[in-house]
Formats: structure tokens, C-alpha cells, sequence
């Protein structure tokens, strides 16, 4: 509101209280005459700092909310609001200065920290003391490893620390700089915004859904709220805090001058309110309904878009590639892991790892040409697994030492025990959208680890009952596999490829080797009277190709109808897995193998797990194709080993290894000559005995980083602490005995600044010192003015003497100021800035003393020059 002055109101002398909007209270109550201290008053300004502070932290909880959904957050909320409140009331109230006041935080956070932050540490002294050092750790890592983790991360580990710094600090420093009385409490704006930026900048990559408000569709309400909301509350604040300021400008001029302040608003006011009005409304509108309709279905990019696992897995070997290497005959009796129910029944199958690309050659995790897109995060206390049936399950691993971890279903939350379970929960990865995990604690699992899981079975669907999505594309199908499906499908959908496994199945023959040996393999013993086939191992198109040949080429043989003896594919579930899953591709289902081992199977002939306990020859392979609906469905695919191939055919056919024919060329080479020939061999002889220097780039490189971040941390300082000294070094050793005399006094008076003492320009030497009120003060001065303004010349020795009266005095100045102050004033700026700030009324009196001298100039020139 704006306020015009009508004359002839309040004038001195009349008794009037000079009235602001209509209030007789503008002029603060002169002190009483008894000498009683006068009540505080209320002030406008410490109430909307808190009303503001108040609005800032809800705001900053609902945009954090996502990220921790948790009871443990919301007590931290509050807790720690309240307490940044305490100290900040305090600190207004007790005149703290910055120092005591990041001291009483940085003890308030280490008193309530492991309360709030770290809650699982709650208990004896040994885990206070690991809570302690988890809250140490987390004041710097939890912000990274809050973007690695899935959401919501409830109070898993310490990563309810973030949410303490920004709560508890950020409550402080928002009132403490909204309730000062100059501009640095515009401050406050970027905190309180920083404050809501937490919850959204380290959220979802997803926004809420739409809402649905009659024919109006307001897309991301939940997040365009948050930053409506926290946008209002600031630009609310600010003009409340403009529109206070000049309402006390204009009471303090009504109390020296005596004029009245009008009530009624000019044209003016009128006239900017509504253009700030209409401006604020325009954004807000722009804000709610154009922003968010125009993203609608872009990506959201936060900090975790950015972030992936430690691991690269598509560069790990692919478990499938080794999936052979089961079955030699001292790993298949070996128990990987046994499996024990902890409540209710086990699942069908235990995953252990989850292969989504195929690039031709080898199937493996991610990488290019993956049909799942999620990624390796790290897992909180829980994790979101849908509907379906939930099943809690102990492994104990044995001679599994892979990073592959085996889980079920898809993850709730796993529990480690033993000696490793705190570095297995904090190196556990786990990908939901494949419902696989990998363990990188000392570079994998390794005999002894235990853990629980908790998880959920999905209701398994029918395979013939689905519907194609759409082919994801990738590496085409072999041209034999192409032929062999016209051969025999008709049609696409779940039934024909179900169809087609099945035919498949019934037309291969098992086989882990290439090799019988001597005696029996030892995955045979188990199958009975079985027939041993060699076969040779890999997946790649080559290998498959070979096989779907075969197949027709045996499909087309008479004998073979003559016999009913259709087997020719001969593999396991390295080769019948990718087949299918090629195989589904092409009907257009998304598929992608699963290494795994079934706990209890209905159909005989498969492997399973007997009593919980996963052999090496246990462990199988399956294909999984995703319905129009998104689930995915799991489909055996080993081959029959009942009925051998045919000896008609596989007698004339030995198991090819497709190799690569060039056709020979000539080259002509010209034989080096004798003294080249030397001079290589004494270059080898000289690289052989060079000195290896390939372990002195990485120390090289930690220690330029190191060095970096050093001098990011203490370059201001160090920069600070190098230009005093300079500009000591100069006043000492430059000029004249005067000179240098002239110089130690400014180091004097600087060092003095420094600590914190007043300096006003207008004062002489020896009013200074005097108001330093140091012991050897006086004498430096009356020193310093004899050097200026003395006619008498001094020696080097006299300005030597000088400035070791100036270094005691500095070194005196630093010790009744104690260590954390004398620190204080070494780094200070208050010296180096000075020269650069004018004094109060300097400009005035400057120029006022330019026209005297101006003045005096001119009566002192003659009217014309004199010869």
C-alpha cells in the first residue's frame, strides 16, 4: 500500500502521534523515566518469517514425501523443524553470531542424528557407535547414494540423512536470514526453494498420474502443486517484506518530520497492484496448465536418470556362455545353494540371472538390443512386487561364487545375515523389470553368505491363452529357423508357439558335451538308459542355424517318416532357450532367457532341486515371453532325451564347428634388410627392459584428484593468505625508512580490522590507537606520525625496530582473541575490501572538500599570469 504525506499533522510540539494506515502507533514509546527496560513489541516481520518457514518446510515435505514414504520421515519433519526453529529463536534472541550458531547445529545433528536419521542403529553403545560413524559417512555419500537406491527408501541404511541437513539446517537458515532487517534476508528465497527442489530433484522419474477435473485434464498435479505452491509462498513473501519495508521507511519519516501518512492508496498503487496481480496470475496459469500439458509424456529427467550401477553388467561373461562348463564331471554333484522355506510354500523356480540382449553371438544383460529397460539400483527396505501370491525363502550359498545372486519372484526386501551382511547390503543391485539382482561384495557371493528373501510369485498364465504384443526387433532370425516355423505355424499368438516349443522339444535330443570320455559323464547317471550325443556349445546364430538345419534336412528324409524318428536337434538349454526365444520374436513376442533351477517340477524329465539343495547339474535355462498385457510367462524348453536320433542320419554327419573360409591369396613380401632387422631386435631388447610404469598413472590420477578437490576446498583461503603476505612483504621492504615506517602502521590498523575492531577514516593515528586500546598503540603511532610528517630522516634500522613493534602487536591481537577467532581474522577479507568500500558520507565530504580546494585555487591564481 502506498501513502501519501498530508502537511499540517503531527507537527512538533503539537502532542500528536504521528499515524501510519489508520494506526496511532508508528513512533516507538518513549522509555520510561523509572528505568524499567521496555517490553518487546510485537514485530510484523519475525511472524511472517515463521508463518514463511512454516509453509516452506510442508511444501518440502510433500515434494520429499515420495522418496521415503515412511513414518521414520515424517517424525524427522517434524523433529528436525522444530528444532531448526529452537535454534534459530535462540540465536536472534542470544545475538549469536555464524560461528556459534554452526556449531550448536553440527552438535544438534550428532545428538539427534542417529534418532532420526539412522533409526536401525538405535540399541547398545557398539551400534550408537556404528550409528554414528553411518551418519558421519552420510553427511557426505547419502546424497549419491540416495540416487542409486529404488523408491521409496523408507529408513533404509542412512539415507534419512539428506532429509535431516535440509530439514533441520534449512529450517534454521530460512528464518534466521527472513527475519534480518537488511537485504540479506532476501536470502531466504534460494533456501526455501532449495528446500523444495530437495524432494523433486531426488525423486521419481515418473510423474503422478493425471487428474481428472471434468473436461479438464491436469497433467503431473502432484508435482505441478509442489512447485506452484513453493513459487506462491516465496513471491507471497517478498512483497509482503517490500510492501513492510516501505511502511517503516515511511513511519520513520513521520516521526522526525511530523507529517501525517495518508490511508488512501494513489492510482499508482492501485495501478501496480493489479499489474503484479495480473502477472502473478499469468504465471501461475502458464505454470499449471501450459507446462505440464506441453511435457506430457516426456521423459522426467532427475538425478537418479543419470545414474546407474557400479557394474557394467553387458560387459560381465554372460552366465549362459558358461552354462556348459555345469556339467563336467568334477562340478555337477557340487551344491551351488540350498533353499529353505521360511514361511509358507517355495516357489516353483528360483532366477538367478536374467539375459534381455542377444547382438548374434552371446545373450547377456543389458547392453544394446535389451527388451528390458530398468536398471541395476541399489534396494531399499522395500520394494513395490504387485499383486500375487508372497513367499519368504532362506538361501544359503555354497559353491556359487558368482556376482548372479539367486531371488524369486519379484523382490520385496531381502534380509543378510552372517559375518558379510552389512557389506552384502550395501553392494546388492537389483533390476526390477528383469526380477533379477547381482552381489558385488569382494567380487561376488562366496560360501557361507545367507540371506532372506521376501518376495512375490505372480499367478503364472497359460501360454497359449497369450497375445502377441509386437515384435521389440533386434538380430534376425536364421534363415533355417524361418523355414522350419513356415513349415509347421500357420498362424501367431501364444497357441502357435506353444505349438512350436513343443515340436521342438519332442525333435531335440539332450546333450551337455562333446565328449563321452572314458567313462559315463556324470549328468548322465541320473537319466537312466540314455544314449550319449555329442553336441558342441555356444548360442550364436551360426550354432543355431546349424541346428534347424539339421532338423529339415532330417524332416525331409524318407527314412525318417518310414521310422517316425524326427530327432536331429541335439543341444540343451544353452541352444533350445535362444531357439525359442528367436522363435517367439518372430510371432512377435518380446522374449529372454532365464538361468535359474527349478524347485519342484509336475513334468518329468526336468531337473529339479531335490530337497531344497541346487546341484550344478540342477541349474537350467527357460524362455520367458511378455503378453500384450505386460506380464511374462515362463516356457521350458529342454529337450527330450527318451528317443536317440536316428543312426541312419547322425552316423554319416560328425557336429560341425562353422568356420569361416577365406580363399588364399598371394603376397609378395620383401625381406627386410639386415640393419632393420637389428635395429627391431634391439628395440624389443630395449622395450623388454624398460621400466614398467603402468602402476604410476593411477597413483597419478588419485593424487591430481585429491590435490584437486584440496585446492577447491582451501584455494579461496590459500589465495587470501598469499595476498596479505604479499601486501606485507611490499609495505616492509619497499620506499624509504619513512616509507616502510608509514607502511607498518597500515599493517597495524589492518590486523586490527581484521580481528574485528572499528576503524573510522576521520580519526588521527592516535585516536586510533586509542580505540584499539593496544598496549604499544600509542607509541606506533606517535612513531608513525613523526616518519610523516618530521622533517627528521630515519634510518633502516628505526623502521627494522618499527615493524617488530608491529609484529608483537599483531601476534597480541591474535591471542586475546582465542584460536577459532585468531583463524577467523588470518582469512579474513574486512582488510582487503576496506579500501574499495566508501565510508558513510565519504562521497559528501569529498566533495564538499574538492569545491573548497576548488575555492581556494582560484582566490590563490591571479587574474592574469605574472611574468
Amino acid at each position: 500500500m502506498s501513502a501519501g504525506m498530508v502537511p499540517g499533522a503531527g507537527a512538533p510540539g503539537t502532542g500528536k502521534v504521528p499515524v501510519v494506515g489508520g494506526r496511532a502507533d508508528a513512533a516507538p514509546p518513549a522509555a520510561p523515566s523509572d528505568g524499567r527496560s521496555t517490553p518487546r513489541r510485537f514485530v510484523p516481520r519475525i511472524a511472517a518469517g515463521a508463518v514463511f518457514a512454516l509453509v516452506i518446510v510442508v511444501v518440502a515435505a510433500v515434494a520429499a514425501w515420495p522418496i521415503y514414504h515412511s513414518g521414520s520421515f515424517l517424525l524427522l519433519v517434524g523433529v528436525g523443524s522444530i528444532l531448526g526453529g529452537v535454534i534459530a529463536t535462540a540465536a536472534r534472541w542470544r545475538r549469536w553470531n555464524a560461528a556459534i550458531v554452526a556449531g550448536v547445529l553440527a552438535v544438534t545433528v550428532m545428538l539427534v542424528g542417529v534418532p532420526l536419521a539412522v533409526p536401525s542403529r538405535l540399541g547398545g553403545l557398539p551400534e550408537l557407535a556404528r550409528g554414528l560413524g553411518e551418519l558421519a559417512n552420510g553427511l557426505v555419500f547419502a546424497w549419491k547414494d540416495l540416487v542409486t537406491v529404488e523408491l521409496p527408501v523408507g529408513s533404509y541404511r542412512n539415507l534419512l540423512v539428506p532429509a535431516l541437513v535440509v530439514f533441520l539446517l534449512g529450517t534454521c537458515l530460512v528464518l534466521l536470514l527472513a527475519w534480518r532487517d537488511d537485504r540479506a534476508a532476501y536470502l531466504a528465497v534460494p533456501v526455501a526453494l532449495g528446500m523444495v527442489s530437495f524432494g523433486l530433484f531426488f525423486g521419481r522419474t515418473s510423474v503422478s498420474a493425471p487428474w481428472q477435473v471434468g473436461p479438464v485434464t491436469l497433467y503431473a498435479p502432484v508435482e505441478t502443486a509442489v512447485g506452484v505452491a513453493g513459487l506462491l509462498a516465496c513471491l507471497l513473501w517478498l512483497a509482503w517484506r517490500t510492501h513492510d519495508q516501505r511502511i517503516r521507511a515511511l513511519q520513520r519519516a513521520a516521526a522526525s518530520s511530523g507529517v501525517r501518512i495518508s490511508r488512501k492508496p494513489t492510482a499508482a498503487d492501485r495501478r501496480r497492484t493489479v499489474l503484479g496481480t495480473g502477472m502473478m496470475v499469468g504465471a501461475l496459469v502458464i505454470a499449471i496448465a501450459v507446462v505440464p500439458y506441453a511435457a506430457r509424456g516426456a521423459d522426467r529427467d532427475v538425478l537418479r536418470s543419470a545414474v546407474g550401477p557400479d557394474i557394467d553388467l553387458s560387459a560381465e561373461v554372460s552366465p549362459l556362455a558358461q552354462y556348459r562348463s555345469l556339467f563336467a564331471d568334477d562340478r555337477a554333484g557340487d551344491v551351488l545353494f540350498t533353499v529353505s522355506a521360511t514361511s509358507g510354500d517355495l516357489p516353483e523356480r528360483v532366477r538367478i540371472a536374467t539375459l534381455d540382449a542377444y547382438d548374434g553371438e552371446v545373450f547377456r544383460s543389458g547392453g544394446e538390443g535389451a527388451v528390458d529397460a530398468g536398471r541395476f539400483v541399489r534396494v531399499p527396505s522395500t520394494l513395490d512386487a504387485g499383486q500375487g501370491d508372497e513367499v519368504a525363502l532362506t538361501v544359503k550359498i555354497g559353491a556359487w561364487d558368482e556376482i548372479w545372486m539367486p531371488t524369486a519372484g519379484r523382490l520385496q526386501s531381502v534380509d543378510f545375515e552372517g559375518d558379510r551382511s552389512a557389506s552384502l547390503a550395501d553392494r546388492f543391485y537389483y533390476n526390477a523389470a528383469a526380477a533379477a539382482g547381482v552381489q558385488t561384495a569382494g567380487g561376488g557371493l562366496a560360501a557361507g553368505d545367507e540371506y532372506v528373501v521376501h518376495a512375490v510369485a505372480p499367478a503364472a498364465a497359460e501360454l497359449e491363452g497369450l497375445d502377441a504384443p509386437g515384435s521389440p526387433g533386434g538380430v534376425a532370425a536364421p534363415d533355417s529357423l524361418r523355414a522350419w516355423m513356415d513349415q509347421h505355424a500357420t498362424g501367431s499368438g501364444g497357441a502357435e508357439l506353444a505349438g512350436l516349443v513343443k515340436l521342438l522339444r519332442e525333435r531335440g535330443y539332450l546333450s551337455h558335451g562333446l565328449d563321452e570320455g572314458e567313462s559315463a559323464p556324470v549328468w548322465t547317471q541320473t537319466l537312466g538308459d540314455y544314449s550319449f550325443q555329442p553336441s558342441a556349445s555356444g548360442h550364436s546364430l551360426a550354432r543355431i542355424d546349424t541346428m534347424f538345419s539339421r532338423l529339415l534336412e532330417r524332416e525331409s528324409d524318407p527314412r525318417a517318416a518310414a521310422s517316425g524318428n524326427y530327432v536331429a536337434a541335439i543341444g540343451d538349454d544353452e541352444q533350445f532357450a535362444v531357439a525359442v526365444a528367436l522363435m517367439a520374436r518372430e510371432l512377435g513376442f518380446p522374449s529372454r532367457v532365464v538361468l535359474g533351477a527349478r524347485l519342484a517340477t509336475a513334468e518329468p524329465g526336468l531337473s529339479a532341486c531335490d530337497d531344497g539343495a541346487c546341484r550344478a547339474e540342477d541349474l537350467t535355462a527357460w524362455t520367458e515371453v511378455q503378453s500384450a498385457d505386460g506380464g511374462w510367462t515362463a516356457i521350458d524348453v529342454t529337450p527330450q532325451y527318451r528317443q536317440s536320433p536316428s543312426l541312419d542320419v547322425t552316423e554319416q554327419r560328425d557336429p560341425e564347428n562353422v568356420t569361416e573360409v577365406r580363399p588364399d591369396t598371394v603376397q609378395e613380401v620383401v625381406p627386410p634388410d639386415p640393419t632393420q632387422e637389428d635395429s627391431a631386435s634391439d628395440d624389443q631388447d630395449e622395450q623388454q627392459t624398460a621400466l614398467d610404469l603402468a602402476w604410476l598413472w593411477p597413483i597419478l590420477r588419485v593424487g591430481g584428484i585429491s590435490l584437486l578437490v584440496l585446492l577447491l576446498a582451501f584455494g579461496p583461503f590459500l589465495a587470501i593468505l598469499w595476498a596479505k603476505a604479499s601486501r606485507r612483504r611490499r609495505r616492509r621492504r619497499t620506499g624509504t625508512p619513512a616509507t616502510r615506517v608509514a607502511g607498518g602502521w597500515d599493517e597495524y590498523v589492518d590486523a586490527a580490522i581484521d580481528t574485528g575492531r572499528p576503524a573510522g577514516r576521520t580519526l588521527t593515528r592516535s585516536e586510533l590507537a586509542a580505540s584499539f586500546a593496544t598496549p604499544a598503540g600509542a607509541d606506533l603511532a606517535r612513531e608513525a606520525d613523526r616518519a610523516v610528517f618530521s622533517p627528521a630522516t630515519m634510518s633502516d634500522g628505526d623502521a627494522e625496530r618499527y615493524w617488530r613493534a608491529v609484529d608483537a602487536e599483531r601476534r597480541g591481537l591474535r591471542r586475546e582473541t582465542g584460536f577459532w577467532r585468531a583463524a577467523r581474522a588470518t582469512v579474513s577479507l574486512r582488510s582487503l575490501l576496506r579500501p574499495l568500500t566508501p565510508e558513510a558520507g565519504s562521497r559528501a565530504r569529498s566533495a564538499d572538500q574538492a569545491r573548497l580546494a576548488e575555492r581556494g585555487r582560484r582566490r590563490a591564481e591571479p587574474v592574469r599570469p605574472t611574468p
